[in-house]
């Protein structure tokens, strides 16, 4: 398999044969886990290919994978190529491990299955390359706005744009922490990479992005790609204060109240203190920046308010904090960002104004 383009845009299912430990350093969207070796594997056999050579390196492969371990690798990927008939699998580099998963489905199950030629690192470059070039071929827009628009749910509606609070798994703030982790480096770049080629090939040259920093959480954008987006016109989005205040309750409270929860299993008690520590925690990443005395109001206000909420499961004192945080600690900020922009705007107006305009742009 050298088709590496159609791989991506075709959605081809991925069978990564790679051990654990890799995976977690670096995905792709389509690809699932059954690895020929663990972790302790990977680490036994990369010590004696290194003090021994190849042919001491598969020997000991050999031993440490047979019998029941052997059948029960066979039989998930046997399993993943059933289901999807129309996949690939890879290693790291398309050799020795690939090959040999490759000869094993065959020879146990009667199952030819191709591998990627290169494997994961032919992959991987492919799309960093994509990272370079296609931010030059592609006319970003910015969306802009006060913190709590409501900017992300507004673009769900818009076709042509690539959501990146989505792809890194956090809404870009210090009370950006989702109940789930962040996706690593690698596996956000490869997911946005993936994201525009998609777009790209659909003819979407257009697209729309929320405005955003350099760094999401703990993943950050690729310097070529940010660069595009830096010097892209800029829509700014203007909501009223309370309704900002409504948007940011409903997810930073409510929605949030319910992730954590169901990432508990729907213990409503463990989610309730995963929860109390995010929200404590996120106030605390901010403290220097709202000063001692602004910084302990929000903190009372906070605290009022999950004690209420353990009392009664009550959630309406929480307006308190949010309306305080947004209007005293982001909008002076935001208002500080924005006015460094000023050559790069375009459009303002409300919510149906922008997407009016969005239409006028030729922009689904």
């Amino acid at each position: 398999m050298d088709d590496l383009l159609n791989l991506f845009l075709q959605d081809v299912p991925l069978l990564d044969v790679r051990a654990p430990v890799e995976f977690f350093e670096g995905a792709f969207p389509c690809s699932t886990n059954l690895p020929l070796m663990d972790d302790d594997d990977r680490v036994e056999i990369g010590t004696r290919y290194k003090q021994q050579g190849q042919d001491a390196a598969i020997e000991l492969g050999l031993q440490r994978v047979s019998g029941e371990i052997k059948a029960a690798r066979v039989a998930a990927w046997q399993g993943f190529a059933e289901q999807n008939p129309n996949g690939v699998l890879y290693c790291f580099r398309g050799g020795l491990r690939s090959r040999t998963s490759q000869q094993w489905l065959y020879e146990q199950t009667g199952i030819r299955y191709p591998r990627v030629h290169g494997g994961y690192k032919a992959m991987r470059g492919f799309l960093r390359e994509q990272l370079e070039s296609l931010p030059s071929l592609i006319r970003p827009l910015i969306l802009s706005g006060r913190t709590g628009s409501g900017k992300t749910r507004f673009l769900r509606d818009v076709q042509q744009q690539i959501d990146l609070e989505a792809c890194a798994n956090h809404r870009g703030s210090a009370f950006g922490t989702q109940p789930t982790p962040q996706p690593p480096q690698i596996g956000f770049e490869n997911d946005l990479a993936i994201q525009l080629l998609r777009k790209f090939h659909q003819g979407q040259t257009t697209l729309v992005f929320e405005d955003e920093s350099r760094t999401i959480g703990s993943v950050h954008l690729p310097d070529t790609f940010f660069a595009a987006l830096s010097s892209a016109p800029l829509i700014l989005m203007q909501v009223p204060n309370e309704e900002r205040v409504e948007i940011s309750y409903q997810e930073y409270v409510v929605e949030n109240t319910a992730a954590f929860i169901a990432v508990n299993g729907g213990d409503v008690e463990a989610g309730f203190a995963a929860f109390s520590a995010y929200l404590l925690g996120s106030l605390a990443k901010v403290q220097r920046r709202l000063g001692g005395v602004r910084y302990q109001q929000a903190r009372e206000m906070m605290e009022r308010a999950l004690q209420q909420q353990a009392r009664d499961q009550s959630t309406t004192a929480h307006y308190d904090w949010v309306r305080f945080i947004l209007l005293d600690y982001y909008d002076p900020m935001y208002d500080y960002q924005i006015s460094k922009k000023q050559d790069r705007l375009v459009f303002t107006g409300s919510p149906a104004e922008v997407r009016e305009y969005l239409r006028a742009q030729g922009i689904s």
